[in-house]
């Protein structure tokens, strides 16, 4: 079988210092992350280039790798200085955690018969999409994600997990939610991880969002603009009645205070006016445009005054 090319999986050189390999890996993690990932087999790919990363970051894995199965004379196996500090790299992948959990079974395996290494969890991230309307109601909602879980070896893997997930009231986007426990399990007895997920507000093909307010189109007859009416508004939290003054002019917005996106303090609700002329079918219908016209002799469209 042909040997893996695990230089060739993270796009660097066979003399690419550290940094790059570590550089590389951040990047396609994120790419392939199977969690935020459209690219075709991500998990398959993510763990490829999580393979690759594993071997190639370590300098005396990378040395036996070169010697045995690239034919390149092996490097020094001495570690780097540094080598072990803490990396403060962050991102909103979750990758950092499988990382982590390479780095501390290595640990662990060095350590097994000397004392046990103690290590919690470490945390992971994901994003999650949530409704406009949810947003203006507490809701759960399923989700699946893949997290590092331990083989009976004890050896690390990605696992499909389904999660029942709180969704607060006045959820706002951009925010994370924390589920204890639910991140990378610990080590030595250690407690696990937390899970972090991002909202994400899903189109809505109604309302749209500017901040915490929300905006909803308002289509109106054209006597219902020009007297005046009461007429139903849609809001994420079902209709409501709301008075049109008379003369409203299309783009115009009227304000329901409150009605916006739940919190402290609550957005507003903004119906953006809207005018929809009705085609004329009949010669009764005809005749109203042209009584319309008749009435009306002087006004001329492409000069009156902009909304």
């Amino acid at each position: 079988m042909k040997p893996k090319d695990h230089y060739a999986t993270l796009g660097v050189g066979h003399q690419a210092p550290q940094a790059d390999i570590k550089r590389a890996y951040r990047k396609l993690a994120r790419k392939f992350h199977p969690d935020v990932s459209q690219e075709p087999n991500a998990l398959a790919q993510f763990q490829a280039v999580a393979e690759a990363h594993e071997v190639l970051i370590d300098p005396e894995r990378r040395a036996a790798y070169d010697a045995e199965v690239q034919g390149i004379p092996p490097r020094a196996s001495r570690r780097p200085h540094g080598a072990h500090g803490p990396n403060n790299a962050q991102d909103n992948s979750g990758s950092q955690a499988f990382s982590d959990f390479f780095d501390a079974m290595r640990s662990h395996s060095r350590n097994m018969h000397s004392e046990p290494h103690v290590q919690r969890g470490a945390d992971e991230h994901a994003n999650i999409d949530v409704s406009l309307r949810d947003a203006y109601r507490e809701s759960t909602q399923q989700l699946m994600v893949h997290l590092v879980s331990l083989d009976s070896d004890e050896q690390p893997h990605w696992k499909q997990r389904e999660l029942e997930v709180r969704i607060p009231r006045g959820v706002r986007e951009g925010q994370r939610l924390r589920l204890k426990g639910q991140g990378a399990p610990g080590l030595g007895g250690a407690p696990p991880g937390d899970l972090y997920l991002t909202v994400r507000f899903a189109t809505d093909p109604e309302f749209r969002l500017d901040g915490r307010d929300v905006l909803v189109d308002l289509m109106l007859a054209p006597w219902e603009a020009a007297l005046g009416a009461k007429v139903q508004a849609r809001t994420p939290e079902g209709p409501v009645e709301l008075t049109v003054p008379a003369g409203s002019r299309p783009l115009r917005k009227l304000r329901l205070k409150g009605r916006g996106l739940p919190g402290r303090p609550s957005g507003d609700l903004y119906a953006v006016l809207g005018i929809a002329l009705p085609p004329p079918h009949s010669s009764e219908q005809h005749k109203a445009y042209e009584a319309l016209a008749s009435a009306f002799p002087s006004f001329d469209a492409r000069q009156a005054a902009p909304a």
